[in-house]
């Protein structure tokens, strides 16, 4: 959170100025950046009507937390009222959403959707949004887990008359969701009355705040669940709009025998896949045909194992992208392309018989094969030469089509500890967006830590795994990969660096020498024995990543320098372009250094990079102190 004190001394702060200084000031020492304009008039014009409404309530000294951060994740509750209940004397939370809205109309499909002027896109309704914020808070902290009668939401649009917004109400009210305006401020101050007492709520506020953080559900482990009964994950905000919006779609196609695109985008944990399986779930649930496909070998097996594992249909729903080349021409209601990003220039490969190798382009095939074809993507995840899935592509094939294409962006993200400032810093640090690389600053979501050696980096993660983490070492391709061995006899130590030496994880489909199949490397326990490779990383999380540069990347004097020869990669050609070779590389490391969930351990093989990453990790923990 931004800043935290009862409401009596907001209102002074709000009077004197002081508070959107301090707001700005600790917002820059989280994020790394400085709020936009629209954020600070937000506050300057939003907090200060909330303060006031308290104190007009007698509530003066209910504690205010503001811009209250969602654990393991990186969405923001504009404020949580902490105090004591009027009637039970135990801790009481309000979840409070503050709109500046004057007028916004339900979405014509959807009440849980809505538009405003000021938005192309339709958003979800303040209600839905503080709804989801609730459940989200009692899924994962502990205060509040067990009781979840403790919890109310309300959206207040403090702005807004009947005649602007009354269609809004037309959505769901309940406990968790609530919609109140500014034209019935009394309304809203009766509601706070009944939820909080005129007693100090900082004792509540110390409860929530210490409350235990469970751990973000891993997706792989709920997955059977999620498709084949309810679902397990709350998506809020914009996953929630993405969420609505397919399934808006499907329901158009049915209704008037069309087909439209939906494009889902979003950075590393931003819940793309999370998306993917709650459609699937419901499609699933609805009886709807659909099914969903990828380009990963590794992310499909492991959907088909987990979630297949006691009904065996649903493996059947979990397909590749080159397997729609002879797909009937909208046979299915909705085929869910999750990690679009791998898609391929056409399906065709070796393997592929002559008559269907007709050139056709992958993404058409995939367009072709359903009524609502949904495409999620990251397009800076792209690190084989050759994939090609991008927003532009399919906007482009949708045209050519004459098809309607939706997009919809994702912003928060759920990976590393809901940290927007280390997946900034990542991106910084590997020049993947502009401004070079910065000094890292420790905020209370990821832990970044430098190993002096890869010894050092493993003893440490063999400590998180006795204290029940998950926990995988990966690195960039620099070492020859022994793909054939002899049966009964363990993995050849690929991975050598200096007198360390691991096997890369295994090749293939089959387990060696209790070494997981190359598929369940990021999933089953005993992965953690053998070095992951990107292919084998990425689409998969886990508590701690290191995550090991090899001399692929290197730093020189003022800058990164790649070194294609050092990269033992065998997708890299020689007619393999070296910007291409470049940014895949960079893309590369950006995936394996966005797996871990609480902390990430970096070693370099190279002496100077060292130094570089010590200078800019700005003399990160040392291990000892963990």
């Amino acid at each position: 959170m931004l800043f935290r004190d009862s409401a009596a001394a907001v209102a002074a702060e709000c009077l004197s100025g002081a508070l959107f200084f301090r707001l700005t000031e600790q917002f820059v020492h989280v994020h790394g950046h400085r709020p936009g304009s629209s954020e600070v008039r937000s506050w300057e014009r939003s907090i200060p009507v909330l303060a006031n409404a308290l104190n007009d309530a007698g509530l003066g000294q209910v504690e205010m937390l503001l811009e209250y951060g969602l654990p393991l994740n990186s969405r923001r509750a504009d404020a949580v009222l902490t105090g004591v209940h009027p009637e039970t004397g135990l801790p009481s939370y309000v979840v409070v959403e503050l709109k500046q809205w004057s007028s916004a109309e339900p979405d014509d499909d959807d009440p849980s959707l809505c538009r405003i002027d000021a938005y192309p896109r339709a958003v979800l309704n303040p209600v839905n949004q503080v709804r989801g914020y609730c459940e989200y808070l009692i899924s994962f902290n502990g205060a509040l887990a067990e009781y979840p009668e403790r919890v109310s939401g309300a959206a207040y649009l403090h702005n807004a008359t009947e005649f602007g917004v009354s269609g809004l109400f037309e959505a769901e009210q309940d406990q968790h969701g609530q919609l109140f305006i500014g034209s019935r401020r009394g309304e809203f101050i009766d509601f706070l009355r009944t939820r909080l007492a005129p007693v100090a709520g900082a004792s509540a506020a110390d409860e929530l705040i210490s409350g235990k953080i469970g751990p973000s559900r891993q997706l792989m482990a709920v997955a059977a669940r999620e498709v084949r009964e309810r679902e397990q994950f709350v998506l809020l905000d914009a996953q929630q709009v993405a969420y609505r919006t397919v399934l808006n779609a499907v329901r158009r196609a049915k209704r008037a025998d069309h087909k439209e695109v939906v494009i889902i985008t979003g950075g590393p944990g931003t819940g793309k896949s999370v998306i993917a399986l709650s459609l699937l779930g419901e499609m699933y649930r609805q009886g709807a045909t659909a099914l969903h496909a990828t380009g990963s070998s590794s992310f499909t097996t492991t959907m088909r194992k987990v979630a297949g594992a006691r009904k065996r249909e649903v493996k059947e729903l979990f397909k590749y992208f080159n397997g729609f080349m002879t797909a009937e021409r909208n046979a299915l209601d909705v085929l869910i392309c999750d990690e679009a990003h791998r898609m391929r220039e056409t399906s065709a490969n070796r393997y592929t018989r002559a008559a269907n190798r007709t050139g056709k382009p992958q993404v058409e095939e995939l367009i072709d094969a359903a009524r609502v074809p949904v495409f999620l993507l990251d397009e800076h995840q792209v690190v084989r030469p050759g994939e090609m899935g991008t927003v532009a592509e399919i906007e482009a094939a949708a045209a050519q089509k004459g098809l309607s294409c939706q997009v919809v962006p994702l912003d928060s993200q759920f990976r590393c500890g809901g940290s927007d400032a280390y997946l900034r810093w990542v991106v910084r640090l590997l020049g993947l967006e502009s401004g070079g690389p910065e000094v890292w600053e420790p905020d209370d979501k990821m832990q970044l830590l430098l190993a002096g050696s890869p010894q050092e980096m493993e003893a440490f993660l063999e400590g998180r795994r006795a204290e029940h983490y998950s926990a995988r070492i990966s690195a960039g391709y620099c070492w020859k990969w022994s793909k054939k061995v002899t049966p009964g006899q363990a993995l050849p130590a690929d991975v050598v660096v200096g007198e360390w030496e691991r096997p890369w994880n295994v090749f293939g489909d089959r387990a060696v020498d209790g070494a997981p199949p190359s598929a369940l490397w990021a999933t089953d326990p005993a992965g953690f024995g053998q070095v992951g490779c990107v292919y084998t990383a990425q689409g998969f999380e886990y508590d701690w990543s290191g995550v090991i540069i090899g001399p692929d990347l290197v730093w020189r004097r003022d800058r990164w320098v790649t070194d294609r020869a050092a990269s033992k990669d065998p997708v890299f050609k020689k007619s393999t372009p070296d910007a291409d070779v470049d940014r895949l590389i960079r893309n590369t490391y950006k995936v394996l250094l966005t797996r871990g969930m609480i902390g990430t351990v970096v070693y370099s093989t190279d002496a100077e990079t060292r130094e570089k990453l010590r200078e800019l990790t700005g003399a990160v923990k040392s291990f000892a102190a963990v």
